[in-house]
Protein backbone atom coordinates (compact mmCIF):
# COMPACT_ATOMS: atom_id res chain seq x y z
CA UNK A 1 0.00 0.00 0.00
CA UNK A 2 1.44 3.30 -1.03
CA UNK A 3 1.34 6.46 1.00
CA UNK A 4 0.43 9.88 -0.44
CA UNK A 5 4.02 10.91 -0.23
CA UNK A 6 5.09 7.89 -2.22
CA UNK A 7 2.46 8.61 -4.80
CA UNK A 8 3.50 12.21 -5.14
CA UNK A 9 7.11 11.21 -5.46
CA UNK A 10 6.37 8.67 -8.21
CA UNK A 11 3.34 10.09 -9.93
CA UNK A 12 3.63 10.73 -13.66
CA UNK A 13 4.77 14.20 -14.64
CA UNK A 14 6.42 14.83 -11.30
CA UNK A 15 10.20 14.96 -11.21
CA UNK A 16 11.72 13.16 -8.19
CA UNK A 17 13.39 15.48 -5.73
CA UNK A 18 17.11 15.00 -5.12
CA UNK A 19 18.15 16.90 -1.99
CA UNK A 20 21.43 14.98 -1.84
CA UNK A 21 22.62 16.66 -5.09
CA UNK A 22 22.98 20.14 -3.56
CA UNK A 23 26.10 19.47 -1.46
CA UNK A 24 27.73 17.68 -4.40
CA UNK A 25 27.15 20.67 -6.67
CA UNK A 26 28.55 23.06 -4.08
CA UNK A 27 31.62 20.95 -3.29
CA UNK A 28 33.81 22.18 -6.21
CA UNK A 29 33.13 25.83 -5.38
CA UNK A 30 33.86 25.27 -1.70
CA UNK A 31 37.11 23.44 -2.44
CA UNK A 32 38.11 26.16 -4.88
CA UNK A 33 37.51 28.85 -2.27
CA UNK A 34 39.54 26.96 0.34
CA UNK A 35 42.40 26.54 -2.15
CA UNK A 36 42.31 30.26 -2.97
CA UNK A 37 42.49 31.20 0.73
CA UNK A 38 45.37 28.77 1.35
CA UNK A 39 47.32 30.26 -1.58
CA UNK A 40 46.71 33.78 -0.26
CA UNK A 41 47.77 32.94 3.30
CA UNK A 42 50.88 31.09 2.16
CA UNK A 43 51.88 33.92 -0.19
CA UNK A 44 51.32 36.54 2.51
CA UNK A 45 53.51 34.62 4.98
CA UNK A 46 56.32 34.15 2.46
CA UNK A 47 56.30 37.66 0.96
CA UNK A 48 58.72 39.31 3.39
CA UNK A 49 61.31 36.50 3.53
CA UNK A 50 61.06 36.11 -0.25
CA UNK A 51 61.71 39.81 -0.88
CA UNK A 52 64.69 39.92 1.51
CA UNK A 53 66.12 36.65 0.18
CA UNK A 54 65.78 37.78 -3.42
CA UNK A 55 67.49 41.10 -2.65
CA UNK A 56 70.36 39.31 -0.92
CA UNK A 57 70.74 36.75 -3.67
CA UNK A 58 70.73 39.37 -6.41
CA UNK A 59 72.94 41.92 -4.61
CA UNK A 60 75.57 39.61 -3.19
CA UNK A 61 75.77 37.11 -6.05
CA UNK A 62 75.51 39.49 -8.99
CA UNK A 63 78.85 41.29 -9.36
CA UNK A 64 77.41 44.07 -11.53
CA UNK A 65 74.50 44.71 -9.15
CA UNK A 66 76.83 44.76 -6.15
CA UNK A 67 79.22 47.22 -7.79
CA UNK A 68 76.30 49.45 -8.84
CA UNK A 69 75.13 49.39 -5.23
CA UNK A 70 78.39 50.32 -3.50
CA UNK A 71 80.07 52.41 -6.21
CA UNK A 72 78.30 55.65 -5.10
CA UNK A 73 79.80 55.22 -1.62
CA UNK A 74 83.08 56.75 -2.75
CA UNK A 75 81.27 60.04 -3.38
CA UNK A 76 80.12 60.19 0.25
CA UNK A 77 82.17 62.64 2.38
CA UNK A 78 81.78 60.32 5.38
CA UNK A 79 83.23 57.34 3.53
CA UNK A 80 86.04 59.45 2.05
CA UNK A 81 86.90 60.74 5.51
CA UNK A 82 87.03 57.21 6.97
CA UNK A 83 89.37 55.95 4.24
CA UNK A 84 91.52 59.08 4.35
CA UNK A 85 91.87 58.92 8.14
CA UNK A 86 92.76 55.23 8.09
CA UNK A 87 95.38 55.60 5.34
CA UNK A 88 96.91 58.79 6.79
CA UNK A 89 97.20 57.29 10.27
CA UNK A 90 98.74 54.10 8.87
CA UNK A 91 101.48 56.09 7.12
CA UNK A 92 102.13 58.61 9.89
CA UNK A 93 102.36 55.95 12.58
CA UNK A 94 105.17 54.25 10.68
CA UNK A 95 106.94 57.40 9.49
CA UNK A 96 108.17 59.43 12.46
CA UNK A 97 108.75 62.66 10.56
CA UNK A 98 109.95 64.55 13.61
CA UNK A 99 112.58 61.95 14.44
CA UNK A 100 113.80 61.88 10.85
CA UNK A 101 114.13 65.69 10.76
CA UNK A 102 116.02 65.72 14.07
CA UNK A 103 118.53 63.29 12.61
CA UNK A 104 118.86 65.30 9.38
CA UNK A 105 119.43 68.68 11.09
CA UNK A 106 121.32 67.47 14.17
CA UNK A 107 124.72 68.25 12.66
CA UNK A 108 123.51 71.49 11.08
CA UNK A 109 121.70 73.10 14.04
CA UNK A 110 123.41 72.33 17.32
CA UNK A 111 121.23 74.63 19.39
CA UNK A 112 118.48 72.36 20.72
CA UNK A 113 115.79 75.03 21.17
CA UNK A 114 116.36 76.32 17.64
CA UNK A 115 116.32 72.76 16.31
CA UNK A 116 112.94 72.16 17.94
CA UNK A 117 111.64 75.44 16.49
CA UNK A 118 112.71 74.27 13.06
CA UNK A 119 111.66 70.62 13.29
CA UNK A 120 108.20 71.25 14.75
CA UNK A 121 106.77 73.36 11.88
CA UNK A 122 108.49 71.22 9.22
CA UNK A 123 107.10 68.04 10.74
CA UNK A 124 103.59 69.49 10.83
CA UNK A 125 103.92 70.69 7.24
CA UNK A 126 105.06 67.30 5.99
CA UNK A 127 102.28 65.48 7.85
CA UNK A 128 99.84 68.01 6.41
CA UNK A 129 101.23 67.30 2.94
CA UNK A 130 100.66 63.58 3.43
CA UNK A 131 97.08 64.14 4.58
CA UNK A 132 96.33 66.52 1.71
CA UNK A 133 97.71 64.07 -0.84
CA UNK A 134 95.67 61.26 0.69
CA UNK A 135 92.45 63.26 0.56
CA UNK A 136 93.20 64.57 -2.94
CA UNK A 137 93.71 61.03 -4.16
CA UNK A 138 90.52 59.73 -2.56
CA UNK A 139 88.49 62.61 -4.02
CA UNK A 140 89.90 62.07 -7.52
CA UNK A 141 88.37 60.27 -10.50
CA UNK A 142 91.39 57.99 -10.44
CA UNK A 143 90.39 56.71 -7.01
CA UNK A 144 86.74 56.41 -8.06
CA UNK A 145 87.79 54.01 -10.82
CA UNK A 146 90.02 52.20 -8.37
CA UNK A 147 87.09 51.96 -5.92
CA UNK A 148 84.96 50.23 -8.53
CA UNK A 149 87.72 47.70 -9.23
CA UNK A 150 88.29 47.21 -5.51
CA UNK A 151 84.61 46.54 -4.82
CA UNK A 152 84.36 44.20 -7.76
CA UNK A 153 87.09 42.12 -6.19
CA UNK A 154 85.55 42.61 -2.74
CA UNK A 155 82.25 41.11 -3.94
CA UNK A 156 84.09 38.08 -5.19
CA UNK A 157 85.99 37.93 -1.91
CA UNK A 158 82.73 38.15 0.05
CA UNK A 159 81.53 35.12 -1.84
CA UNK A 160 84.67 33.34 -0.70
CA UNK A 161 83.98 34.36 2.91
CA UNK A 162 80.48 32.91 2.73
CA UNK A 163 81.83 29.78 1.09
CA UNK A 164 84.52 29.34 3.74
CA UNK A 165 87.59 30.69 1.96
CA UNK A 166 89.70 33.13 3.97
CA UNK A 167 91.50 35.25 1.37
CA UNK A 168 90.68 38.41 -0.57
CA UNK A 169 90.03 42.11 -0.05
CA UNK A 170 87.17 41.20 2.28
CA UNK A 171 88.03 38.36 4.65
CA UNK A 172 87.08 36.81 7.94
CA UNK A 173 89.70 37.10 10.67
CA UNK A 174 88.57 35.55 13.91
CA UNK A 175 85.14 37.06 14.51
CA UNK A 176 85.71 40.17 12.38
CA UNK A 177 84.94 40.84 8.75
CA UNK A 178 87.67 43.19 7.50
CA UNK A 179 88.35 45.22 4.36
CA UNK A 180 91.98 45.30 3.18
CA UNK A 181 93.11 48.78 2.04
CA UNK A 182 96.65 47.75 1.13
CA UNK A 183 96.31 48.97 -2.46
CA UNK A 184 95.05 52.36 -1.32
CA UNK A 185 98.06 52.82 0.97
CA UNK A 186 100.49 51.83 -1.80
CA UNK A 187 98.90 54.31 -4.21
CA UNK A 188 99.13 57.09 -1.64
CA UNK A 189 102.80 56.31 -0.90
CA UNK A 190 103.57 56.42 -4.61
CA UNK A 191 101.73 59.72 -5.00
CA UNK A 192 103.58 61.28 -2.05
CA UNK A 193 106.96 60.04 -3.33
CA UNK A 194 106.23 61.63 -6.70
CA UNK A 195 105.78 64.92 -4.83
CA UNK A 196 109.34 64.60 -3.51
CA UNK A 197 108.73 63.04 -0.07
CA UNK A 198 110.87 59.95 -0.68
CA UNK A 199 111.28 59.10 3.01
CA UNK A 200 107.96 57.18 2.99
CA UNK A 201 108.82 55.04 -0.04
CA UNK A 202 110.23 52.02 1.78
CA UNK A 203 108.42 52.34 5.07
CA UNK A 204 106.67 49.04 5.95
CA UNK A 205 103.03 49.25 7.05
CA UNK A 206 101.96 46.56 9.54
CA UNK A 207 99.12 44.25 8.51
CA UNK A 208 96.83 45.58 11.25
CA UNK A 209 97.11 49.12 9.87
CA UNK A 210 96.14 47.96 6.38
CA UNK A 211 92.65 46.84 7.34
CA UNK A 212 89.31 48.36 8.27
CA UNK A 213 87.01 46.29 10.46
CA UNK A 214 83.60 46.29 8.77
CA UNK A 215 81.77 44.43 11.51
CA UNK A 216 82.18 41.84 14.18
CA UNK A 217 80.39 38.72 13.07
CA UNK A 218 80.49 35.77 15.46
CA UNK A 219 77.54 34.36 13.50
CA UNK A 220 79.45 34.04 10.21
CA UNK A 221 79.62 30.25 10.53
CA UNK A 222 75.84 30.13 10.81
CA UNK A 223 75.59 32.55 7.87
CA UNK A 224 77.72 30.23 5.78
CA UNK A 225 75.35 27.36 6.50
CA UNK A 226 72.34 29.51 5.69
CA UNK A 227 74.02 30.70 2.49
CA UNK A 228 74.79 27.16 1.34
CA UNK A 229 71.19 26.00 1.75
CA UNK A 230 69.33 29.25 1.19
CA UNK A 231 71.04 30.65 -1.89
CA UNK A 232 69.31 28.31 -4.39
CA UNK A 233 65.95 28.79 -2.67
CA UNK A 234 66.27 32.59 -2.58
CA UNK A 235 66.51 32.77 -6.36
CA UNK A 236 63.07 31.24 -6.90
CA UNK A 237 61.15 32.05 -3.74
CA UNK A 238 59.87 35.44 -4.89
CA UNK A 239 58.56 34.15 -8.26
CA UNK A 240 56.82 31.33 -6.39
CA UNK A 241 55.14 33.89 -4.12
CA UNK A 242 53.96 35.78 -7.20
CA UNK A 243 52.47 32.59 -8.63
CA UNK A 244 50.70 31.90 -5.33
CA UNK A 245 49.07 35.34 -5.43
CA UNK A 246 48.05 34.71 -9.05
CA UNK A 247 46.60 31.30 -8.14
CA UNK A 248 44.63 32.86 -5.28
CA UNK A 249 43.15 35.40 -7.70
CA UNK A 250 42.28 32.82 -10.38
CA UNK A 251 40.71 30.38 -7.92
CA UNK A 252 38.70 33.03 -6.03
CA UNK A 253 34.93 33.08 -6.56
CA UNK A 254 34.80 36.80 -5.81
CA UNK A 255 37.85 38.18 -7.56
CA UNK A 256 37.34 41.87 -6.66
CA UNK A 257 37.33 40.92 -2.98
CA UNK A 258 40.40 38.72 -3.49
CA UNK A 259 42.15 41.63 -5.26
CA UNK A 260 41.59 43.78 -2.16
CA UNK A 261 42.94 41.00 0.07
CA UNK A 262 46.04 40.53 -2.12
CA UNK A 263 46.71 44.27 -2.15
CA UNK A 264 46.34 44.46 1.63
CA UNK A 265 48.73 41.52 2.11
CA UNK A 266 51.37 43.06 -0.17
CA UNK A 267 51.11 46.48 1.48
CA UNK A 268 51.30 44.97 4.98
CA UNK A 269 54.43 43.00 4.09
CA UNK A 270 56.01 46.09 2.55
CA UNK A 271 55.37 48.09 5.71
CA UNK A 272 56.91 45.29 7.78
CA UNK A 273 60.01 45.32 5.55
CA UNK A 274 60.25 49.10 6.02
CA UNK A 275 60.09 48.67 9.80
CA UNK A 276 62.75 45.95 9.67
CA UNK A 277 65.03 48.17 7.55
CA UNK A 278 64.69 51.04 9.99
CA UNK A 279 65.42 48.82 12.99
CA UNK A 280 68.32 47.11 11.22
CA UNK A 281 69.85 50.46 10.32
CA UNK A 282 69.95 51.52 13.96
CA UNK A 283 71.40 48.19 15.08
CA UNK A 284 74.06 48.37 12.36
CA UNK A 285 75.03 51.93 13.32
CA UNK A 286 75.26 50.96 16.99
CA UNK A 287 77.40 47.92 16.12
CA UNK A 288 79.98 50.08 14.33
CA UNK A 289 79.80 53.07 16.67
CA UNK A 290 83.15 52.29 18.28
CA UNK A 291 85.06 51.53 15.08
CA UNK A 292 86.78 53.72 12.51
CA UNK A 293 83.95 52.91 10.13
CA UNK A 294 81.32 54.25 12.53
CA UNK A 295 80.82 57.71 10.94
CA UNK A 296 80.13 56.12 7.53
CA UNK A 297 78.03 53.20 8.80
CA UNK A 298 74.66 54.80 8.01
CA UNK A 299 75.72 55.72 4.47
CA UNK A 300 77.08 52.21 3.92
CA UNK A 301 73.88 50.59 5.19
CA UNK A 302 71.61 52.79 3.08
CA UNK A 303 73.67 52.19 -0.05
CA UNK A 304 73.87 48.43 0.42
CA UNK A 305 70.11 48.16 1.00
CA UNK A 306 69.08 50.74 -1.61
CA UNK A 307 67.47 48.20 -3.94
CA UNK A 308 65.48 46.57 -1.14
CA UNK A 309 64.37 49.96 0.19
CA UNK A 310 63.24 51.04 -3.28
CA UNK A 311 61.41 47.75 -3.78
CA UNK A 312 59.68 48.18 -0.43
CA UNK A 313 58.29 51.56 -1.48
CA UNK A 314 57.03 50.10 -4.76
CA UNK A 315 55.32 47.22 -2.94
CA UNK A 316 53.49 49.62 -0.59
CA UNK A 317 52.03 51.57 -3.50
CA UNK A 318 51.34 48.46 -5.56
CA UNK A 319 49.37 47.01 -2.66
CA UNK A 320 47.37 50.21 -2.25
CA UNK A 321 46.66 50.33 -6.00
CA UNK A 322 45.36 46.75 -5.91
CA UNK A 323 43.12 47.60 -2.93
CA UNK A 324 41.62 50.53 -4.84
CA UNK A 325 41.19 48.49 -8.02
CA UNK A 326 39.51 45.65 -6.14
CA UNK A 327 37.19 48.05 -4.36
CA UNK A 328 36.10 49.78 -7.58
CA UNK A 329 35.65 46.41 -9.30
CA UNK A 330 33.34 45.16 -6.53
CA UNK A 331 29.58 45.33 -6.18
CA UNK A 332 29.51 48.34 -3.87
CA UNK A 333 27.40 51.32 -4.90
CA UNK A 334 30.19 53.83 -5.46
CA UNK A 335 32.42 51.40 -7.33
CA UNK A 336 29.58 50.38 -9.62
CA UNK A 337 28.64 54.00 -10.30
CA UNK A 338 32.23 54.98 -11.12
CA UNK A 339 32.68 51.97 -13.42
CA UNK A 340 29.48 52.73 -15.30
CA UNK A 341 30.36 56.39 -15.67
CA UNK A 342 33.91 55.78 -16.89
CA UNK A 343 33.08 52.87 -19.20
CA UNK A 344 30.01 54.67 -20.52
CA UNK A 345 32.02 57.78 -21.30
CA UNK A 346 34.77 55.82 -23.08
CA UNK A 347 32.28 53.76 -25.05
CA UNK A 348 30.48 56.93 -26.01
CA UNK A 349 33.72 58.29 -27.46
CA UNK A 350 34.15 55.08 -29.45
CA UNK A 351 30.57 55.20 -30.71
CA UNK A 352 31.03 58.76 -31.93
CA UNK A 353 34.31 57.87 -33.66
CA UNK A 354 32.68 54.95 -35.47
CA UNK A 355 29.44 56.76 -36.29
CA UNK A 356 28.99 56.55 -40.02
CA UNK A 357 32.06 54.31 -40.37
CA UNK A 358 30.60 51.00 -39.22
CA UNK A 359 32.06 49.18 -42.20
CA UNK A 360 35.41 50.98 -42.01
CA UNK A 361 38.59 50.15 -40.07
CA UNK A 362 37.26 51.60 -36.79
CA UNK A 363 34.10 49.54 -36.93
CA UNK A 364 35.97 46.35 -37.79
CA UNK A 365 38.53 46.94 -35.03
CA UNK A 366 35.71 47.63 -32.60
CA UNK A 367 33.87 44.41 -33.41
CA UNK A 368 37.09 42.37 -33.10
CA UNK A 369 37.97 44.06 -29.81
CA UNK A 370 34.49 43.50 -28.38
CA UNK A 371 34.78 39.79 -29.18
CA UNK A 372 38.22 39.55 -27.53
CA UNK A 373 37.96 42.19 -24.79
CA UNK A 374 38.56 39.74 -21.92
CA UNK A 375 41.98 38.49 -22.91
CA UNK A 376 42.99 41.91 -24.27
CA UNK A 377 42.55 43.33 -20.75
CA UNK A 378 44.71 40.52 -19.37
CA UNK A 379 47.41 41.34 -21.94
CA UNK A 380 47.28 45.02 -20.93
CA UNK A 381 47.89 44.14 -17.27
CA UNK A 382 50.65 41.68 -18.23
CA UNK A 383 52.45 44.37 -20.28
CA UNK A 384 52.30 46.69 -17.29
CA UNK A 385 53.95 44.03 -15.11
CA UNK A 386 56.66 43.52 -17.74
CA UNK A 387 57.44 47.24 -17.70
CA UNK A 388 57.57 47.23 -13.89
CA UNK A 389 59.80 44.16 -13.54
CA UNK A 390 62.02 44.52 -16.60
CA UNK A 391 65.68 44.19 -15.65
CA UNK A 392 64.88 43.40 -11.98
CA UNK A 393 65.27 47.08 -11.14
CA UNK A 394 61.88 48.16 -9.82
CA UNK A 395 61.40 51.80 -8.87
CA UNK A 396 58.61 54.27 -8.24
CA UNK A 397 59.11 55.74 -11.71
CA UNK A 398 58.70 52.30 -13.25
CA UNK A 399 55.53 51.74 -11.22
CA UNK A 400 53.88 54.95 -12.43
CA UNK A 401 54.90 54.31 -16.03
CA UNK A 402 53.51 50.77 -15.90
CA UNK A 403 50.29 51.98 -14.28
CA UNK A 404 49.90 54.67 -16.95
CA UNK A 405 50.46 52.09 -19.69
CA UNK A 406 47.82 49.76 -18.26
CA UNK A 407 45.25 52.55 -17.89
CA UNK A 408 45.86 53.80 -21.44
CA UNK A 409 45.56 50.30 -22.92
CA UNK A 410 42.39 49.53 -20.95
CA UNK A 411 40.90 52.85 -22.04
CA UNK A 412 41.69 52.06 -25.70
CA UNK A 413 40.00 48.67 -25.36
CA UNK A 414 36.88 50.27 -23.90
CA UNK A 415 36.77 52.92 -26.64
CA UNK A 416 36.94 50.22 -29.31
CA UNK A 417 34.24 48.23 -27.53
CA UNK A 418 32.08 51.35 -27.78
CA UNK A 419 32.92 51.61 -31.48
CA UNK A 420 31.44 48.16 -32.02
CA UNK A 421 28.13 49.39 -30.59
CA UNK A 422 27.78 52.42 -32.82
CA UNK A 423 24.26 52.65 -34.27
CA UNK A 424 24.33 52.35 -38.06
CA UNK A 425 23.20 55.34 -40.06
CA UNK A 426 19.68 55.00 -41.58
CA UNK A 427 19.94 54.00 -45.20
CA UNK A 428 18.67 56.65 -47.64
CA UNK A 429 15.76 55.27 -49.68
CA UNK A 430 15.69 56.57 -53.26
CA UNK A 431 12.26 57.32 -54.86
CA UNK A 432 11.22 54.74 -57.47
CA UNK A 433 11.84 55.65 -61.07
CA UNK A 434 8.69 56.39 -63.13
CA UNK A 435 7.37 53.43 -65.08
CA UNK A 436 7.53 53.48 -68.88
CA UNK A 437 4.47 55.11 -70.37
CA UNK A 438 4.48 58.20 -68.20
CA UNK A 439 2.27 56.79 -65.44
CA UNK A 440 3.04 58.51 -62.15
Amino acid sequence: MSTPSDESATSPGTRPSAPHEAPASQQPSRGRSVAAILCLVLAALLSTPAAVAYWGQRTLNDNERYVDTVAPLVESPEVQDVIATKVTDAIEQQVDIESILNDVFADVVTDRPRLEQLVGPLSAAINGLIEREVRALIASDEFADFWVRLNSRAQQALQRVLKGEETGAVSLQGEEVVLDVDEVIEQVKQRVVERGLTIVENVPIPETDRQIVLLEAPEVKQLRTIYAFGNPVAQWLLPVVGLLYLAAFVLARRRPRMTVAIGAAIAANALFIGLALSTGRQLFVNELAGTVFGPASRVFYDSLLAYLDRGQQVLVWLGLILVVVGWFAGTNTYGTAVRRTVSGGLEGIGARLAHGREDGPIGEAGRWTAANAGWLRVVAVALGMVVLLWGNDVSMGRLWWSLTLVLVLLACVQVLVGASRAAPLPRQVLPPEPAPGGVR
